[in-house]
């Protein structure tokens, strides 16, 4: 299993044991990914101050594969079936480790290009060091796919305008903002979003915000699909 810094943590703990044949990727990657390609369950590399993760941790995954050009610039092929519940979270990650009070400013600017089927949000998941709180951020989303919890209603933070739930998934607090409409490219200022949680809805105390990370969460991608990180930067001071 991979480490609890690479890992959807929780998720990863909870899930079932996947099929043999999900790590096996039934595809390569791309020819310009010259960099690192991997189609292991939880092949993950460290590329330019980003780790990229593959992450198939659900329940009745297929087959996937993860490529990289570098830390910003990488990509998914995935081939799960068509049913219900999460199969993956490929992901690039960066470590933050400072408290939100520290934080002077972090942000992230995101272009992906993400297919027109299948069910899969692309999301960030940001989380504190003790893995007490998840808070995602959804760029975009396809399918029957929707966040835990309950409405907490409308907000316009950080750039952009989300519908809020907050719920749990048995062990830790789920902060879920779905952008009102999708998107494909755009910056968040991140920093906003944790101190309204913090300080306006007081949800949380003083965390040390541990990993930034963004990718995407497919539940289901029949006959392949491909899912491309064009730039994904995370800044923060």
């Amino acid at each position: 299993m991979a480490s609890r810094t690479l890992s959807r943590v929780t998720k990863a703990l909870l899930a079932p044991a996947l099929a043999l044949g999900a790590t096996v990727g039934l595809t390569s990657a791309p020819a310009s990914a010259a960099v690192w390609n991997s189609c292991d369950q939880w092949g993950n590399t460290n590329l330019n101050g980003y780790t990229l993760y593959n992450n198939i941790w659900g329940s009745g995954a297929g087959s996937q594969c993860i490529w990289a050009n570098s830390g910003t610039n990488w990509g998914v092929w995935a081939d799960h079936p068509g049913t219900g519940g999460i199969k993956s979270y490929p992901n690039q990650t960066k470590a933050i480790n400072k408290s939100i009070t520290s934080l002077g400013s972090l942000s992230s600017s995101y272009n992906v290009s993400v297919p027109s089927s299948g069910a899969y949000n692309t999301s960030y998941d940001i989380w504190d060091t003790d893995h007490d709180y998840e808070i995602m951020l959804w760029v975009n989303k396809t399918g029957a796919v929707g966040p835990l919890g309950s409405s907490q209603g409308t907000v316009a933070l950080g750039g952009h305008s989300w519908n809020v739930f907050k719920g749990t998934n048995g062990a830790n607090e789920v902060f879920s903002f779905i952008r009102t409409s999708n998107s494909s490219s755009g910056t968040v200022n991140i920093l906003p979003i944790l101190k309204w949680i913090k300080d306006t809805k007081k949800w949380m105390g003083n965390e040390t915000i541990g990993d930034v990370q963004f990718g995407y969460e497919v539940t289901s991608s029949s006959g392949g699909l491909n899912f491309t990180t064009n730039n994904l930067t995370v800044s923060s001071s």
